[in-house]
C-alpha cells in the first residue's frame, strides 16, 4: 500500500505479523506482481519548462507529517531532525532558522506571528516571529498532523482522535473535544485549515468537521465516506490530505471510501460524492478536483458535478505524494524525487524534473511563483515553470 498503516493497539498488529510468516512459510506469497510495478518514464513533447529556483537545506529526513506552509509571501518548513525555516518564496533567502533540540514528528503551522511544531513526544512547541521559543505545552499523545495556527490559537490533532487548542500567547490549553475512533488509522499526508474562525479538519471515520476556533464547540460535521467490509482493515476510510476550498465549496477525499464536496453556503449540504480512495489527498481549483488513488492513478472530477473529466495513467505504482495546482499545471512528486506536471484541462503529462532527496512524502504546494517542494533528505525547493 501506498500509506503505512498505524496500529493504535499492538495485538492487531502482532496478528497480522505472524500470519504474515504463517503464510511465507507455506509458500504462499509469490513473486512480485510485475502489475504492482512502477511506470518507467517516457519520453514525451515538452508542454512546459521546469527548473529549480532556489534550494534550501531545512535538516535531515521527512515524513507524513511535515508540510511546507506559505504565509505573506515565506515559506515555513521544518525537518524530523528539530530545524524549522522561515523562507522568502520568491527569492529563498532565510529569514530565521532555528534548532528546537526536539526531535519533531509533525510541522508546520503558521500565522506569521506564532509558528508551532510538534515533537515525537507529543510536546508542541511555539516559536515567535524571530524564530525564537515562546512556549512549550503537551498533547494528549502523540501528533502526526501539523499544527494550524489562527484566531488566536495553536491547535493540534493528536493519536487518540483529540483535538486541542492552546493559547497563542502563552501555551495554556483553551479547549479540547474528542471523538471516537476507529481500530485502525492511515500514517498519511492530513493536514488541518483555518477558515473564517473555523478549524476545519478531517477525522479517521470520514467525517470533515468545522469547529469553532474561539470555543471548541462544533459547528458542522460532513460525511465525506462510510467504512464499509468485514475487516477493520477494509474499514478504513481516514479522510485524508488538506480540505479543499474553492468558492462555497468544501471538498474532501478518503481512504478507501469516497471524494465529496459541500456547499457551505447552504449550510454544509452535499453538493455531490464520486466512489473514490486517495492514500494521499487531493487538490482543487476552480473548475477540477484532481488526486491519485492508491495506484497512483491521477485523477481529476469536474468540481461542479463530480463527473471523471480524465485520468493519467503514465505515473501508475510511482507512489505520489499529495499534488498541486498551480497556474500551468498540476504538479506531483514520486518516489525517485521526480516532480511531474499534468496539464489542468486534460491530464496530458508536460514535464518533469528530478529534484533529488528520495521519495516526497510531504505534500507539494503550489504559490503564484511556482511550486514548494520539500523532498526526501528534507531540503526545501522551489520549481518555477515556463
Amino acid at each position: 500500500m501506498p500509506a503505512s498503516l498505524f496500529f493504535r493497539w499492538m495485538r492487531p498488529l502482532l496478528v497480522i505479523s505472524l500470519a504474515a510468516v504463517v503464510l511465507s512459510g507455506c509458500g504462499m506469497f509469490k513473486r512480485k506482481d510485475p502489475r504492482t510495478d512502477p511506470a518507467p518514464l517516457t519520453e514525451y513533447p515538452a508542454g512546459v519548462s521546469a527548473s529549480v529556483a532556489w534550494t534550501v537545506p531545512v535538516g535531515s529526513g521527512s515524513g507524513y507529517g511535515f508540510a511546507p506552509l506559505e504565509h505573506d509571501g515565506a515559506v515555513y518548513a521544518a525537518a524530523p531532525s528539530g530545524v524549522v525555516v522561515k523562507v522568502s518564496t520568491r527569492s529563498g533567502s532565510v529569514s530565521w532558522r532555528t534548532d528546537i533540540g526536539y526531535r519533531l514528528s509533525a510541522g508546520v503551522g503558521s500565522d506569521g506571528s506564532t509558528t508551532a511544531v510538534a515533537a515525537e513526544d507529543g510536546t508542541v512547541i511555539a516559536l515567535n516571529a524571530n524564530g525564537q521559543e515562546k512556549w512549550t505545552a503537551r498533547a494528549t499523545s502523540n501528533v502526526a498532523v501539523p499544527p494550524v495556527v489562527g484566531e488566536g490559537v495553536v491547535v493540534v490533532r493528536s493519536g487518540d482522535y483529540r483535538i486541542q487548542a492552546f493559547d497563542a500567547g502563552d501555551g495554556e490549553l483553551r479547549w479540547s473535544i474528542q471523538r471516537p475512533g476507529p481500530a485502525l488509522a492511515l500514517t498519511t499526508s492530513m493536514q488541518m485549515m483555518m477558515l473564517e474562525g473555523m478549524v476545519i479538519t478531517g477525522m479517521p471515520n470520514g467525517k470533515l468537521m468545522a469547529i469553532d476556533a474561539e470555543t471548541g464547540n462544533v459547528q458542522w460535521e460532513g460525511t465525506v465516506g462510510m467504512a464499509q467490509g468485514p475487516t477493520d482493515l477494509e474499514r478504513i476510510s481516514d479522510v485524508v490530505g488538506k480540505p479543499q476550498l474553492q468558492g462555497s465549496y468544501l471538498c474532501g477525499v478518503t481512504y478507501q471510501s469516497r471524494m465529496s464536496c459541500f456547499d457551505i453556503a447552504r449550510g454544509g449540504d452535499t453538493v455531490w460524492s464520486q466512489r473514490f480512495s486517495s492514500p494521499t489527498g487531493m487538490a482543487t481549483d476552480a473548475a477540477h478536483a484532481y488526486a491519485a488513488d492508491p495506484r497512483s492513478v491521477v485523477h481529476a472530477f469536474d468540481l461542479e458535478d463530480g463527473h471523471q473529466v480524465w485520468k493519467q495513467e503514465g505515473l501508475r505504482n510511482r507512489r505520489l505524494a499529495a499534488p498541486a495546482v498551480v497556474e500551468q499545471a498540476v504538479a506531483v512528486a514520486d518516489f525517485e524525487g521526480y516532480v511531474h506536471f499534468l496539464g489542468r484541462a486534460d491530464g496530458q503529462l508536460l514535464g518533469r524534473i528530478n529534484i533529488g532527496g528520495g521519495r516526497v512524502l510531504s505534500p507539494l504546494l503550489g504559490t503564484e511563483h511556482g511550486v514548494i517542494v520539500q523532498a526526501g533528505n528534507g531540503s526545501l525547493h522551489r520549481i518555477s515553470l515556463r
